[in-house]
């Protein structure tokens, strides 16, 4: 894939190479050292369906960014706690975010894990956040938790990213409110487009009446498979609905992300050179020069 992005650069006007969204394809420039660390914006990963890719999304652009000398941290907000598995933060027995989300005043760096990724730090979750809707039903601003919880470390990172569960419950109305921006990743396929519409109205929604600073920093394709006429034709149509809102980089499928989270480690450690670990580094690449990340 990085071999095609420079054939891509040098090409003349007359053969322009077009991405899986039908624009010409960029590689993208590396982005430069920071000069110094924060503060932080967040954004939420975010998709009432499941399965489309949040996790593994959020896993891998930490990762990819934290290549990149960005300070990051992985807030995992999903009662599964997938994304602690996924990079081996063991969740049992541990202070969790649920604790941060019934006691605001407590320091999160008590509970704050350092991963094996140099720069990527990991705000652990498990099954009791499950509780946490019931328990947080009657709390005054209960909206606006996650966003006290994150105000402590806001200062310590360059990016803080929030993988939601896959709902539109108080918790991801919570990470949403936390957020300056909110990423979308949406699996090539005909039901993933469904559910999408509904989405962008509970963001309008938050966007009216709890946070008027979020915005949408783009949808991300993933789990796309151009040798199916499907998989061109969903992409086809989710860059008529939305876009430039649409990401140029495209994840494809791959058995290799399953095989990373097994190791407990992102696709950029696990197997650093492969196509979907490149693809990950390029939308790292294409959120800096878009302006979402620092």
């Amino acid at each position: 894939m990085a071999g095609k992005a420079v054939a891509n650069a040098t090409g003349t006007s007359k053969d322009v190479k077009l991405g899986p969204t039908g624009r010409p394809y960029h590689g993208f420039p590396t982005p430069p050292k920071l000069k110094q660390h924060g503060p932080a914006r967040i954004i939420a990963l975010c998709n009432q369906k499941g399965g489309v890719g949040k996790t593994t999304s959020t896993i891998n652009l930490a990762a990819a960014l934290a290549v990149y000398g960005r300070r990051v941290l992985a807030v995992d907000f999903d009662p599964q706690g997938a994304l602690s598995a996924g990079l081996g933060i063991p969740t049992h027995d541990v202070p969790t975010v649920y604790e941060l989300l019934l006691n605001t005043n407590r320091d999160p760096r008590e509970v704050i894990i350092s991963s094996s990724v140099e720069g990527l730090d990991v705000l652990p979750a498990n099954i009791d956040l499950s509780a946490a809707e019931v328990h947080l039903v009657n709390e005054v601003a209960r909206e606006t938790i996650l966003t006290r919880v994150l105000r402590h470390v806001v200062d310590d990172y360059d990016v803080i990213l929030i993988d939601c569960q896959p709902s539109l419950g108080l918790l991801t109305v919570n990470a949403l409110t936390a957020s300056h921006g909110v990423l979308i990743p949406m699996e090539c396929e005909f039901f993933a487009l469904r559910g999408v519409a509904l989405l962008i109205e509970t963001i309008d929604k938050v966007r009216d009446r709890l946070n008027p600073a979020i915005r949408l920093d783009g949808v991300l394709a993933t789990m796309y498979d151009a040798r199916t006429l499907h998989s061109r034709e969903v992409l086809e149509r989710v860059v008529e609905a939305f876009g430039d809102d649409v990401l140029e980089t495209v994840i494809g499928r791959t058995v290799k992300f399953p095989d990373a989270s097994v190791s407990g480690m992102p696709i950029t450690e696990f197997a650093p050179e492969h196509a979907a670990a490149q693809a990950y580094l390029r939308l790292a690449r294409e959120l800096v020069s878009r302006g979402a990340v620092a």
